[in-house]
């Protein structure tokens, strides 16, 4: 009978515990099927397994079985397996209880979200019941706490050589099955590759666990990191050919278009644009009650699905993460790998090597630009919010430069479809604005009118040329096209031929004062950094100093100048923009004022005030002689 429904199960515990003869004695399939495995007559690599069942509505169940290595030298490909898996067999010998690797496989499970399982006790048949009471009662007290010692959670006791209590572990198994949630709808399709090998008369086969969405015969996909292109040739789920593989299932695809050698465990198959590989994340990560301080700047390797890289830990805050604490960390990766917001990953140590604890994706497409401090409140605002609050807030970073739906949906990692019925019930409730095909916050929406309105109010009767008053906007030529065209439709402006001007108001100021204040923009646009002061500006532009105070006070309300801490030197806001975003390239470094004039080439006369706009604009913090770029 063809199985309706399918459950991946791993195996977890200390070596020599009876993982692979419990799935043997269950399934009739040994899954050690190395040479090496056979000779040391331990698990070294991933195996795997299924039998079937009937559920209690007498429904067919497929359970596959990923079987992990025991042995600590082989953690990392204990962690291949059980990074794809929603729920795990616990074994535990009962000849001799909680062990290391018991410990820390249950860690690693509860790091990696896991929330069903069952835990056996095996060799039941080594010990008598005095032992196997005390070893029952040493293990409930272990699993206290865990979600494999909740309600309706069994410890159940078997033997793989005598075949006692194999129908309670085959029902417990089942009642695991059934309680398996459906997979992820809003996912998009993707498999993280566990396997590579040839068949003669295939070519290259790759297996994994299915995540999400559906893999079809015929269908070209994607090998990332890389971005090589494939073709699916066919396809197996739990052995048996299939025009098309469904989430949950342990699938096996024969790809044309690559070679063996150039496909890896750790890589992921996955639909064109979909879900690109990242190399920089924001997560929320949660150390071991056991484990060591985790200090800022640490190298750590990171487990994610079947990837392992080597990643670079920069603490937001950056004190030191103490043991049992959750903190939110920037990770910069060794090399790319495919994640999306809410996977989950362990953290290990080098040396001593060891599990130190483990996180969750916030964000693993980080803003280049943005500002530490910002970051981390924006952050603090995702980590707990659902699809439909993390749509708006990512709309809301992205201000007036807007996100269009499908890059949207690959930031979230969640199908375009979906993504797109949040976003149009954001639009219905007002939170966002639909402008083409990007969205921005209502805010940056009227914010945006604002910066239009605002430089046509100045121009005056005469208006701006089109290209002029986009580049004083400050808006993309998209997102400008876009408002331009609502404000034209709502009656907000006129455009005749290439001017813009405000729809029937005259003008808000003079054409000579319009004049002016375009020339006094101009001048510190051109001085940049090295801003001049009143009195020089003055002269330059022969002025008068009670005349350019008024046009440079019309100017800060336009936002264009921005006061730098007396009333005798401003900036221009353009140039302060661009200093901002090439000291965010620096974020967490420090810097003095020698180092600061270097950079920017200003002399001690116009470095210290402009130091001091920035400490007051959060984007340095100063300490003693430093600054630290935030």
């Amino acid at each position: 009978m063809k199985p309706i429904r399918s459950i991946v199960i791993g195996t977890a515990g200390h070596i020599d515990h009876g993982k692979t003869a419990l799935v043997r004695a269950l399934t009739g399939v040994d899954t050690d099927r190395l040479p090496e495995e056979k000779r040391r007559g331990i698990t070294i690599d991933l195996g795997f397994a299924s039998m079937d069942v009937a559920g209690p509505d007498g429904s067919p169940l497929r359970i596959s079985f990923v079987d992990v290595p025991g042995h600590a030298l082989f953690i990392r490909n204990m962690l291949a397996g059980a990074g794809c898996v929603p729920a795990v067999m616990l074994v535990i010998a009962a000849d001799e209880g909680v062990m290391p690797q018991t410990r820390e496989h249950l860690a690693i499970c509860e790091m990696l979200g896991m929330l069903d399982g069952l835990t056996v006790i095996t060799k039941a048949d080594l010990v008598d019941q005095e032992q196997l009471d005390l070893v029952q009662a040493q293990i409930r007290t272990f699993l206290k706490g865990t979600f494999l010692g909740g309600e309706g959670k069994r410890v159940v006791s078997a033997s793989a050589r005598s075949g006692i209590g194999l129908e309670i572990v085959r029902t417990e198994l089942t009642r695991v099955a059934m309680r398996a949630k459906a997979a992820e709808q809003m996912r998009p399709m993707r498999l993280p590759i566990d396997r590579v090998f040839v068949k003669k008369g295939f070519g290259t086969v790759v297996t994994g666990t299915l995540l999400s969405g559906e893999i079809h015969a015929g269908q070209n996909l994607v090998l990332e990191p890389g971005g090589r292109s494939v073709r699916v040739r066919g396809l197996q789920t739990h052995g048996e050919t299939e025009e098309t593989a469904r989430p949950g299932s342990r699938t096996a695809v024969n790809l044309s278009g690559v070679d063996t050698g150039d496909v890896s465990r750790g890589q992921m198959l996955v639909a064109a644009g979909d879900l690109p590989a990242t190399e920089l994340i924001d997560a929320e990560i949660t150390l071991l009650d056991d484990a060591p301080a985790l200090k800022h700047r640490a190298r750590v390797h990171l487990h994610a699905f079947t990837s392992e890289v080597m990643a670079s830990v920069s603490l937001y805050g950056n004190e030191a993460a103490k043991p049992g604490t959750k903190r939110l960390a920037r990770l910069k990766l060794s090399q790319r790998i495919v994640l999306a917001p809410g996977d989950r990953f362990v953290l290990r140590q080098p040396l001593p090597a060891g599990t130190v604890g483990g996180g969750r994706v916030l964000d693993a497409s980080p803003l280049a630009h943005s500002r530490r401090v910002a970051t981390e409140k924006w952050l603090e605002q995702i980590a707990d919010a659902g699809p439909e609050r993390q749509v708006y807030l990512r709309v809301q970073r992205r201000s007036s430069e807007g996100i269009r739906i499908a890059e949207l949906a690959r930031e979230m990692g969640l199908m375009i479809e979906a993504v797109g019925d949040i976003a149009q019930d954001r639009v219905d409730a007002g939170e966002l604005v639909m402008m083409s095909d990007a969205l921005i916050s209502r805010d940056a929406y009227f914010s945006s009118v604002e910066a239009i309105a605002g430089r046509l109010k100045i121009a005056g009767a005469q208006g701006l040329k089109r290209s002029i008053l986009q580049s004083q906007s400050g808006l993309n030529a998209g997102m400008f096209d876009s408002v331009l065209e609502r404000m034209v439709a709502n009656g907000k402006v006129q455009v005749s031929g290439e001017v813009v001007t405000i729809a029937g108001a005259g003008s808000a100021v003079s054409g000579k004062d319009a004049q002016k204040l375009q020339a006094v923009s101009a001048a510190y646009r051109k001085a940049g950094l090295a801003a001049p002061s009143v009195k020089e500006a003055a002269q330059e532009l022969r002025m008068s100093d009670a005349e350019i105070r008024r046009i440079i006070t019309l100017l800060i309300r336009e936002k264009t100048l921005v006061r730098m801490g007396s009333d005798d030197v401003f900036i221009h806001a353009e140039a302060l923009r661009e200093l901002s975003a090439k000291l965010g390239a620096m974020s967490g470094k420090t810097i003095d004022v020698a180092a600061f004039k270097t950079m920017t080439g200003l002399t001690r006369k116009h470095a210290i005030p402009l130091l001091e706009l920035l400490d007051r604009e959060r984007i340095t913090r100063k300490q003693g002689d430093m600054r630290v770029i935030l």
